[in-house]
């Protein structure tokens, strides 16, 4: 998860503030308020439990078990893992001729083997992935619970979603699965991410990512110097892009780059075989990661063109440049009625909403144009994405009941 806050003013139409507030004194609403207050202590218990299952990047499979079973036991109408390994939870609407999808990813940014177990020091829980997005998933889970026990049967049906591939390589490959042609009718997307109450996320930041890699019949570095060598050339490449990509970003609509990963060689004193890096380019504006991209093919090429041409003996280096990721852009207007009810509902809750610019699950429904926002797991928390990541229960409870306004404004309440 990635976002962008954004200033622009914010208008909530009245109709939307109405009806959200005539909702909110539905007697079974606040009787659910009520339930989900008092599960914290199972909501905590599970939030724990589920962290301490790791979900390494493409290696979600025993959380996806462990989420698919707390479905069951809940009483879930029906549930099921597809074949991309999305856990999928069928809650039936009285007229179930719309699907409102509810999704928080289950994967997380950290690789098997690392040490997921939860430590707890006063108020604070400590562990690799403990709010992004476990968080997310123990509330789904919570929401369910409560939806059963207070026997509120929505109009249209809910799809409970925990997905994969989210984070970094992923490449939203679980979202894009269910989004793909012949996919489950979904009519609107409500994720659950990082960031607190007040984040009303409705605008995609697309990126493009690749994976440049040279090659070559490496050698020792005395007896076969004078071969092409592959990070001579990566070296280069970077060079040439970072001169050109600076100078295309410095103006325009935001544009970003990062080299974040580079590989390859085997000693000191060895010409390399290979030599590779990771990179992530990011744009508000789709035609200008296209365009960057091609500035990215003229660097690279450029660099192999020149080390190819002075070498002193040998074959030439080869070039690979694969695209590894492709996260569209797109933007929906607030006036959008889930947009608005995501706002009127956050106001409810005493608290000024604010509009981002991310890149979460939602951006695959977003750039179809299906209704989607994507909405904080509240409470307190920080240090993403780290070994050292935290999360305080910090007034948890209201993150879950704004997803359930938000969710059964959208669903309808019967």
């Amino acid at each position: 998860m990635h976002l962008l806050f954004a200033q622009e003013s914010i208008e909530i139409e009245k109709k939307y503030t109405k009806a959200i507030e005539r909702l909110a004194k539905n007697k079974k609403l606040k009787s659910a308020f009520a339930t989900i207050e008092q599960l914290e202590s199972k909501t905590m218990e599970r939030h724990i439990k589920l962290t301490e299952i790791e979900a390494p990047p493409f290696k979600e499979s025993k959380r996806a078990a462990a989420f698919a079973d707390y479905f069951n036991q809940l009483g879930m109408d029906s549930v099921w893992i597809d074949s991309a390994g999305n856990v999928l939870g069928m809650y039936r609407g009285s007229e179930g001729l719309q699907t409102v999808a509810l999704d928080a990813h289950l994967d997380t940014v950290f690789p098997e083997g690392t040490d997921v177990k939860v430590k707890i020091k006063n108020d604070t829980l400590y562990a690799p992935g403990i709010g992004d997005d476990t968080r997310g998933l123990t509330m789904l889970l919570t929401l369910l619970e409560t939806l059963k026990t207070n026997q509120i049967q929505p109009k249209h049906n809910i799809l409970f979603v925990g997905s994969v591939g989210e984070e970094g390589l992923g490449d939203l490959r679980g979202v894009k699965h269910l989004f793909r042609d012949g996919g489950p009718k979904i009519d609107s997307w409500i994720a659950i991410d990082g960031g607190s109450i007040g984040r009303v996320n409705n605008k995609a930041l697309g990126s493009y990512r690749y994976r440049v890699t040279f090659k070559g019949p490496g050698g020792h570095s005395w007896g076969a110097f004078g071969l092409a060598n592959p990070h001579h050339a990566l070296g280069e490449a970077i060079s040439n892009f970072v001169g050109v990509a600076d100078q295309y970003t410095a103006e325009g609509p935001k544009t970003s780059y990062n080299v974040g990963v580079i590989s390859g060689g085997t000693s000191i004193n060895s010409v390399p075989f290979e030599s590779s890096m990771q990179i992530d380019i990011r744009s508000v504006e789709p035609s200008r990661l296209d365009e960057m991209e091609a500035l990215l093919e003229e660097a690279t090429k450029k660099a192999l063109n020149h080390q190819n041409g002075i070498k002193r003996r040998g074959p030439d280096l080869t070039l690979e440049l694969d695209k590894i990721g492709n996260r569209p852009s797109g933007e929906l207007t607030s006036t959008l009625p889930l947009v608005q009810r995501t706002l009127a509902a956050t106001t409810y809750f005493g608290t000024t909403p604010y509009l981002t610019r991310g890149s979460t699950n939602s951006n695959i429904p977003i750039s179809k144009g299906i209704p989607a926002v994507t909405i904080g797991r509240g409470g307190n928390g920080g240090k993403a994405h780290s070994l050292d990541e935290w999360w305080i229960n910090e007034e948890g409870h209201k993150a879950i009941q704004l997803a359930l306004l938000i969710l059964l404004s959208e669903a309808g309440m019967e």
